[in-house]
């Protein structure tokens, strides 16, 4: 169950990193690249996924 929950924490960060890079413009070539919701929502999506993770490392195996 540890392994999961750290592998889902990891993909939620990545995605909200890709958000992130899309928002404010880096990563191109889709409705969301220079959106500023995106610049706003994919930080804190990766938080949580950092959380998430942080939290499955902390669990006891």
């Amino acid at each position: 169950m540890r392994i999961a929950v750290l592998i889902i924490g990891i993909v939620v960060a990545l995605f909200g990193t890709l958000f992130a890079f899309q928002g404010f413009g880096v990563v191109g070539g889709s409705p969301m690249s220079g959106t500023t919701t995106w610049s706003v929502l994919g930080p804190i999506i990766a938080l949580i996924g950092v959380g998430i993770a942080g939290y499955a490392w902390r669990l006891k195996p």
